[in-house]
């Protein structure tokens, strides 16, 4: 019988190992059932009482680089939004880049007239007769969640820009609608006053089914910080550009070559962007 591990998140909660977690996370990554039990026999032996869920993570990912890049950059996603950072203005773009792609009009970092003071939105999306004003809360942190005063906060900022631009000729045919994305969790209060107030939100895991995680895995919607083939470096000057999908590369490949990445690193990087964007 497998001892039973207790492992700390990293919100600093303690909780049991489950190895069909991990199991279910490494095949929802791509990986092949050979290569799944292959992590799995490496693992087990590795835990001790109090180990960290991101050591596991980091172990994990590196076998499955050296077996499948693209399943370990599916399987590095979480990670891979936290690169992004330190600031959250690249996480404003994923989020822009995901709502256009879906067909919205996109503008962001716009600051905008309430009816008492202006705002600075980062996601402005329009499609049709819908406009979603967008809050990105990005934490460098995974054990950092977004509290009750989050959406208590953007509440009053968007229903102050609701009732200024209801008002307004240009905005008459409009339904607004709030939005907070955050890349890591809302606690539960948050959740509830969410609920209560009509505003959306959208964190790593919630709602169920169409989460941040579920659009990006749904939609093949990959960060370019997931690339296992690319070095840091020329993940940034993508980042410095605003290329912050790998759908991006995809659709104009020569992006690559502008950063200086050409012959036969340009091939592995290309088909790892195509193994992603399916």
């Amino acid at each position: 019988m497998e001892k039973k591990h207790i492992i700390t998140k990293a919100s600093g909660e303690i909780q049991q190992f489950d190895k069909s977690k991990l199991e279910n996370s490494l095949r929802k990554s791509g990986a092949s059932t050979e290569n799944v039990s292959k992590i799995i026999s490496e693992i087990l032996p590795l835990l001790t009482d109090g180990i960290s869920t991101r050591k596991i993570y980091s172990k994990a990912y590196s076998i499955l680089k050296q077996k499948n890049r693209s399943s370990a950059a599916r399987y590095s996603l979480k990670k891979a939004i936290m690169d992004l950072g330190p600031t959250g203005f690249p996480f404003e773009h994923l989020i822009g880049q995901l709502l256009k792609q879906q067909g919205f009009e996109v503008l962001v970092g716009q600051i905008v007239q309430g009816q008492c003071i202006q705002h600075e939105v980062d996601v402005v999306a329009t499609s049709g007769n819908k406009q979603y004003l967008v809050e990105c809360k990005f934490y460098n942190d995974a054990g950092k969640y977004a509290n009750v005063q989050v959406p208590l906060y953007i509440h009053s900022r968007v229903n102050d820009i609701i009732k200024k631009r209801s008002a307004l000729p240009e905005y008459k045919d409009l339904n607004f609608y709030g939005w907070i994305v955050t890349n890591t969790r809302f606690t539960t209060d948050a959740v509830d006053y969410g609920r209560c107030a009509g505003l959306n939100l959208m964190s790593w895991d919630y709602p169920v089914g169409h989460s941040l995680k579920d659009m990006i895995e749904k939609n093949g919607f990959y960060p370019v910080t997931a690339l296992t083939t690319l070095e840091k470096i020329y993940k940034l000057e993508l980042l410095k550009r605003d290329i912050v999908l790998c759908r991006q590369i995809k659709e104009k490949p020569e992006l690559l070559e502008l950063i200086g990445i050409t012959g036969n690193k340009l091939k592995k990087v290309l088909d790892e962007v195509n193994d992603l964007c399916v």
